[in-house]
């Protein structure tokens, strides 16, 4: 075999010539102590609060707690496989997710990696999960109506978009059915309706059962609801971390169609989940504990999650995002830390109660401790009008109702009195996914509120 050192010569040239100069740099630190979802890394001096990291095998971390000689990092995944001494890469980017119509109809995981097998997902842009809320100057009073095709909720605790409006109760009362409900009444305005009016929904599952999630989705699927519908799911089997980002992305998700002048809907199933989430990472991240253990910052935590749902002015396309938050008593306690706080921060909460739910009243809305706090400027005229009354006489009703249980002989006047209340308590009354048409529940509420039942 002859050597060619022509040959040779040219491929040595066109090796020497393709020859890059460039290097990835890459700011790394080092593991010093992984445990329950929490790494301490040394020597990622210029990491900044929030950042993603990267874990060797592609496990991604978020650093949380910025001290002199480490860096706290709450680790979105398994810690089994990460060990004392791993190196960890900075990423440089915020934690962000992919957010536009693509997302539309899918399931995602906190972190927008899709978890329904449909392959993946080709989203155009990415955007930060926590940024700062619209100030006050881009805003708008909540003026229009947000139909939830319960004639409890439309009739007397009315949501107009932008509203953010509290889901209350115990468990098993319903909660999730109010939202599964106002969900499914969006498909006709997708069928039929102008685009301006159509209402994205984003349904957040918090710690939730994975057969709860798979069901929720199924239904969706069933009544053509999901084509317009994204399921940001973080189940109870998923990390810490998880739990806690999953609100904030479903809620970045949802300002994309806000900040592009269309309607979106998000529902949080459910914060207190989240809260248990983010005392968990706190504790194990030595932060001091506050009431409950939770961590002093757990107001805030909610209220800027919370005040991301608006109503922007036309000037900023008048786009809106309505948030319902779901939080689950124990033994309804109402006046609990975590409960107190996110009522607070709300325009108003539809409160559930078991002993209702048990007396067949569906849903269980307590109507006289339920209230929305701006929603009665965004009712249409006519509902507003029929509805008017009804309030006043189920407060007079129950009243009535408390007295009653001790007397057995009652004049004819009270008598009417509970006979009516009666009659609109069972008006309320409406089996699950048979949401109502706005001009339906109006004519209805007209014939109890009347005397034609």
């Amino acid at each position: 075999m002859d050597i060619r050192a022509a040959e040779i010569s040219a491929i040595l040239k066109k090796q020497i010539k393709d020859f890059g100069k460039e290097a990835e740099v890459s700011e790394i630190g080092q593991v010093l102590s992984v445990g329950d979802g929490i790494a301490r890394v040394y020597g990622l001096d210029n990491v900044q609060a929030g950042e993603m990291v990267e874990f060797p095998g592609g496990i991604r971390g978020m650093a949380l707690n910025l001290e002199t000689d480490n860096v706290g990092i709450v680790i979105f995944g398994s810690d089994r496989d990460i060990k004392e001494g791993d190196t960890v890469k900075r990423t440089g980017a915020i934690v962000e997710v992919p957010v536009g119509k693509e997302l539309l109809g899918r399931v995602v995981d906190p972190l927008g990696n899709p978890i329904d097998g449909k392959g993946p997902i080709k989203s155009k842009e990415r955007r930060r999960v926590d940024v700062k809320a619209p100030g006050i100057i881009p805003r708008k009073s909540v003026h229009e109506p947000m139909a939830t095709g319960l004639k409890a909720v439309d009739a007397l605790i009315p949501i107009g978009r932008g509203q953010r409006e509290l889901v209350i109760g115990d468990r098993q009362t319903g909660k999730t059915a109010i939202i599964l409900d106002t969900i499914l009444n969006q498909k006709p305005i997708h069928v039929a309706g102008p685009e301006k009016d159509k209402l994205y929904c984003v349904y957040v599952a918090c710690g939730q059962k994975r057969s709860t999630v798979a069901q929720f989705v199924k239904v969706l699927e069933d009544n053509g609801a999901l084509e317009y519908s994204i399921v940001v799911a973080a189940t109870a089997s998923d990390p810490a971390p998880m739990q806690y980002l999953a609100p904030f992305a479903g809620c970045t998700m949802g300002e994309y169609f806000r900040d592009n002048g269309m309607h979106a809907l998000i529902a949080y199933d459910d914060l207190s989940k989240q809260a248990v989430a983010y005392r968990q990472m706190s504790l194990l991240l030595r932060r001091p504990p506050g009431r409950e253990a939770y961590p002093g910052d757990v107001f805030y935590l909610h209220s800027r999650l919370l005040e991301r749902a608006a109503k922007l002015n036309d000037s900023q396309g008048a786009g809106s995002l309505t948030a319902l938050p779901v939080i689950e008593t124990q033994a309804n306690d109402v006046s609990a830390y975590i409960p107190t706080n996110v009522i607070s921060i709300t325009d108003g909460q539809i409160f559930l109660e078991t002993d209702l739910f048990y007396q067949g009243i569906r849903p269980a809305v307590n109507v006289g401790l339920s209230v929305s706090r701006v929603g009665s400027a965004a009712q249409t005229k006519a509902m507003k009008q029929v509805a008017g009354k009804i309030k006043g006489e189920l407060a007079q009703y129950r009243e009535m109702a408390a007295f009653a249980q001790f007397g057995s002989d009652l004049d004819a006047t009270t008598q009417r009195l509970l006979n009516r209340g009666a009659r609109l308590t069972e008006l309320l009354k409406q089996p699950q996914f048979s949401p109502l048409k706005m001009e339906e529940q109006v004519v209805s509420i007209y014939a109890g509120v009347n005397g034609y039942l």
